[in-house]
Protein backbone atom coordinates (compact mmCIF):
# COMPACT_ATOMS: atom_id res chain seq x y z
CA UNK A 1 0.00 0.00 0.00
CA UNK A 2 1.60 3.25 -1.16
CA UNK A 3 -1.26 5.70 -0.66
CA UNK A 4 -0.99 8.89 1.39
CA UNK A 5 -4.36 8.34 3.07
CA UNK A 6 -5.84 5.23 4.66
CA UNK A 7 -9.35 4.45 5.90
CA UNK A 8 -9.58 1.46 8.23
CA UNK A 9 -12.59 -0.58 9.15
CA UNK A 10 -12.49 -1.61 12.81
CA UNK A 11 -14.27 -4.91 13.51
CA UNK A 12 -12.66 -7.88 11.79
CA UNK A 13 -9.98 -5.64 10.30
CA UNK A 14 -8.06 -4.04 13.18
CA UNK A 15 -9.59 -5.87 16.12
CA UNK A 16 -10.62 -9.50 16.53
CA UNK A 17 -14.23 -8.81 17.45
CA UNK A 18 -16.44 -10.52 14.90
CA UNK A 19 -16.92 -13.61 17.04
CA UNK A 20 -18.42 -11.38 19.72
CA UNK A 21 -20.69 -9.65 17.19
CA UNK A 22 -21.74 -12.96 15.64
CA UNK A 23 -22.84 -14.17 19.07
CA UNK A 24 -24.44 -10.90 20.17
CA UNK A 25 -27.94 -11.47 18.83
CA UNK A 26 -28.09 -14.94 20.32
CA UNK A 27 -26.58 -13.67 23.59
CA UNK A 28 -29.10 -10.86 23.84
CA UNK A 29 -32.16 -12.93 22.89
CA UNK A 30 -31.18 -15.61 25.41
CA UNK A 31 -30.98 -12.89 28.07
CA UNK A 32 -34.59 -12.04 27.13
CA UNK A 33 -35.75 -15.67 27.30
CA UNK A 34 -35.86 -16.19 23.50
CA UNK A 35 -34.11 -19.42 22.50
CA UNK A 36 -34.53 -19.48 18.70
CA UNK A 37 -31.60 -20.12 16.37
CA UNK A 38 -30.76 -16.76 14.74
CA UNK A 39 -27.98 -17.84 12.38
CA UNK A 40 -29.92 -16.78 9.28
CA UNK A 41 -30.92 -13.46 10.85
CA UNK A 42 -27.28 -12.65 11.54
CA UNK A 43 -26.58 -12.60 7.81
CA UNK A 44 -29.36 -10.05 7.34
CA UNK A 45 -28.26 -7.69 10.09
CA UNK A 46 -24.58 -7.93 9.15
CA UNK A 47 -24.71 -4.98 6.77
CA UNK A 48 -27.00 -2.85 8.96
CA UNK A 49 -26.34 -0.18 11.52
CA UNK A 50 -27.52 -0.87 15.08
CA UNK A 51 -30.56 1.35 14.52
CA UNK A 52 -31.55 -0.45 11.32
CA UNK A 53 -31.14 -3.92 12.81
CA UNK A 54 -32.97 -2.93 16.00
CA UNK A 55 -35.98 -1.74 14.02
CA UNK A 56 -36.13 -4.98 12.03
CA UNK A 57 -35.71 -7.24 15.06
CA UNK A 58 -38.36 -5.40 17.05
CA UNK A 59 -40.85 -6.21 14.31
CA UNK A 60 -39.89 -9.88 14.46
CA UNK A 61 -39.93 -9.97 18.26
CA UNK A 62 -42.54 -7.46 19.50
CA UNK A 63 -41.88 -8.58 23.07
CA UNK A 64 -38.54 -6.77 22.89
CA UNK A 65 -40.43 -3.49 22.90
CA UNK A 66 -39.12 -0.22 21.52
CA UNK A 67 -36.21 -0.60 19.04
CA UNK A 68 -34.31 2.02 21.01
CA UNK A 69 -34.48 -0.21 24.09
CA UNK A 70 -33.14 -3.15 22.10
CA UNK A 71 -30.24 -1.08 20.80
CA UNK A 72 -29.48 0.16 24.30
CA UNK A 73 -29.56 -3.26 25.95
CA UNK A 74 -27.69 -5.12 23.21
CA UNK A 75 -25.19 -2.28 23.09
CA UNK A 76 -24.55 -2.68 26.81
CA UNK A 77 -23.56 -6.31 26.27
CA UNK A 78 -21.10 -5.37 23.53
CA UNK A 79 -19.79 -2.40 25.49
CA UNK A 80 -18.51 -4.80 28.14
CA UNK A 81 -16.70 -6.83 25.49
CA UNK A 82 -15.10 -3.72 23.95
CA UNK A 83 -14.03 -2.47 27.37
CA UNK A 84 -12.69 -5.78 28.65
CA UNK A 85 -12.22 -8.61 26.15
CA UNK A 86 -11.74 -7.77 22.49
CA UNK A 87 -8.08 -7.94 21.36
CA UNK A 88 -6.13 -6.35 18.55
CA UNK A 89 -5.30 -8.59 15.65
CA UNK A 90 -1.64 -9.64 15.86
CA UNK A 91 0.68 -7.25 14.03
CA UNK A 92 -1.78 -4.36 13.75
CA UNK A 93 0.06 -1.96 16.04
CA UNK A 94 3.37 -2.47 14.21
CA UNK A 95 1.69 -1.80 10.87
CA UNK A 96 0.01 1.37 12.10
CA UNK A 97 3.33 2.53 13.55
CA UNK A 98 5.01 2.03 10.18
CA UNK A 99 2.32 3.96 8.29
CA UNK A 100 2.49 6.81 10.80
CA UNK A 101 6.28 6.95 10.44
CA UNK A 102 5.83 7.09 6.65
CA UNK A 103 3.52 10.11 7.01
CA UNK A 104 0.30 8.34 6.03
CA UNK A 105 -2.85 10.06 7.31
CA UNK A 106 -5.21 7.51 8.86
CA UNK A 107 -8.80 7.34 10.05
CA UNK A 108 -11.35 4.73 11.06
CA UNK A 109 -14.74 4.29 9.38
CA UNK A 110 -16.93 1.81 11.21
CA UNK A 111 -20.51 0.64 11.54
CA UNK A 112 -19.90 0.36 15.28
CA UNK A 113 -20.94 3.13 17.65
CA UNK A 114 -18.23 5.71 18.26
CA UNK A 115 -18.32 5.30 22.06
CA UNK A 116 -17.49 1.60 21.75
CA UNK A 117 -14.64 2.42 19.39
CA UNK A 118 -13.20 5.02 21.74
CA UNK A 119 -13.19 2.85 24.85
CA UNK A 120 -11.70 -0.09 22.94
CA UNK A 121 -8.98 1.89 21.15
CA UNK A 122 -7.97 3.67 24.34
CA UNK A 123 -7.61 0.33 26.15
CA UNK A 124 -5.60 -1.13 23.26
CA UNK A 125 -3.43 1.97 22.86
CA UNK A 126 -4.07 2.65 19.17
CA UNK A 127 -6.21 5.79 19.32
CA UNK A 128 -3.09 7.94 18.78
CA UNK A 129 -2.61 6.68 15.22
CA UNK A 130 -5.83 8.09 13.77
CA UNK A 131 -6.58 11.66 12.71
CA UNK A 132 -10.32 11.11 13.20
CA UNK A 133 -13.02 8.46 13.33
CA UNK A 134 -16.35 8.17 11.53
CA UNK A 135 -19.33 6.04 12.46
CA UNK A 136 -21.93 4.82 9.98
CA UNK A 137 -24.49 5.32 12.76
CA UNK A 138 -23.79 9.03 12.50
CA UNK A 139 -23.88 9.01 8.69
CA UNK A 140 -27.19 7.15 8.78
CA UNK A 141 -26.13 4.62 6.13
CA UNK A 142 -24.34 1.29 6.18
CA UNK A 143 -21.33 0.36 4.09
CA UNK A 144 -23.43 -0.76 1.17
CA UNK A 145 -23.34 2.99 0.44
CA UNK A 146 -20.03 4.87 -0.11
CA UNK A 147 -21.08 7.91 1.93
CA UNK A 148 -18.86 7.14 4.93
CA UNK A 149 -15.77 6.69 2.74
CA UNK A 150 -16.47 9.86 0.80
CA UNK A 151 -16.99 11.74 4.08
CA UNK A 152 -13.54 10.55 5.17
CA UNK A 153 -12.04 11.85 1.93
CA UNK A 154 -13.67 15.21 2.51
CA UNK A 155 -12.14 15.43 5.99
CA UNK A 156 -8.73 14.36 4.68
CA UNK A 157 -8.92 16.66 1.68
CA UNK A 158 -8.13 13.66 -0.49
CA UNK A 159 -9.65 11.92 -3.50
CA UNK A 160 -10.72 8.25 -3.63
CA UNK A 161 -7.93 7.27 -6.01
CA UNK A 162 -5.26 8.41 -3.53
CA UNK A 163 -6.97 6.81 -0.55
CA UNK A 164 -6.81 3.17 0.57
CA UNK A 165 -9.73 1.42 2.26
CA UNK A 166 -8.96 -1.58 4.50
CA UNK A 167 -11.93 -3.91 5.02
CA UNK A 168 -12.63 -7.57 5.79
CA UNK A 169 -16.20 -7.70 4.40
CA UNK A 170 -16.62 -8.25 0.64
CA UNK A 171 -19.69 -6.02 0.34
CA UNK A 172 -17.80 -3.09 1.91
CA UNK A 173 -14.81 -3.67 -0.37
CA UNK A 174 -17.14 -3.73 -3.37
CA UNK A 175 -18.73 -0.46 -2.28
CA UNK A 176 -15.37 1.26 -1.87
CA UNK A 177 -14.02 -0.17 -5.13
CA UNK A 178 -16.99 1.09 -7.12
CA UNK A 179 -16.47 4.55 -5.61
CA UNK A 180 -12.90 4.65 -6.92
CA UNK A 181 -10.90 3.77 -3.79
CA UNK A 182 -7.79 1.58 -3.62
CA UNK A 183 -9.06 -1.45 -1.70
CA UNK A 184 -7.20 -3.74 0.69
CA UNK A 185 -8.90 -6.95 1.80
CA UNK A 186 -7.98 -8.17 5.30
CA UNK A 187 -8.54 -11.80 6.22
CA UNK A 188 -10.90 -12.52 9.10
CA UNK A 189 -12.27 -15.87 10.23
CA UNK A 190 -15.76 -14.39 10.22
CA UNK A 191 -15.52 -13.83 6.45
CA UNK A 192 -13.57 -16.95 5.49
CA UNK A 193 -16.49 -18.33 3.46
CA UNK A 194 -16.46 -15.13 1.39
CA UNK A 195 -12.70 -14.92 0.93
CA UNK A 196 -12.72 -15.19 -2.86
CA UNK A 197 -15.33 -12.43 -3.12
CA UNK A 198 -13.19 -10.23 -0.89
CA UNK A 199 -10.10 -10.87 -3.00
CA UNK A 200 -12.03 -10.16 -6.19
CA UNK A 201 -13.01 -6.73 -4.87
CA UNK A 202 -9.51 -5.89 -3.65
CA UNK A 203 -6.38 -4.37 -5.15
CA UNK A 204 -4.33 -5.92 -2.35
CA UNK A 205 -4.83 -8.75 0.14
CA UNK A 206 -3.51 -9.14 3.70
CA UNK A 207 -3.88 -12.58 5.24
CA UNK A 208 -1.90 -11.78 8.40
CA UNK A 209 -0.83 -8.34 9.66
CA UNK A 210 2.21 -9.90 11.33
CA UNK A 211 3.67 -10.99 7.99
CA UNK A 212 3.46 -7.79 5.98
CA UNK A 213 6.24 -5.73 7.57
Amino acid sequence: MNKKYAIFDMDGTLIDSMGYWNNLLQEFLLSQGIKEDVTALMQQVKTMTMEQSSAMLSKLYPQLGDPRDFAKNAGALMARHYAQDIPLKPGVKNYLEKLKADGVKMCVATITDRKLLEVCFKRLGIDKYFDFTLSANECGKGKDDPEIYLAACEKFGSTPCETAVFEDAPYALETAKKAGFYTVAVYDDGEKNNLEKAKAAADEYIDDWSRII
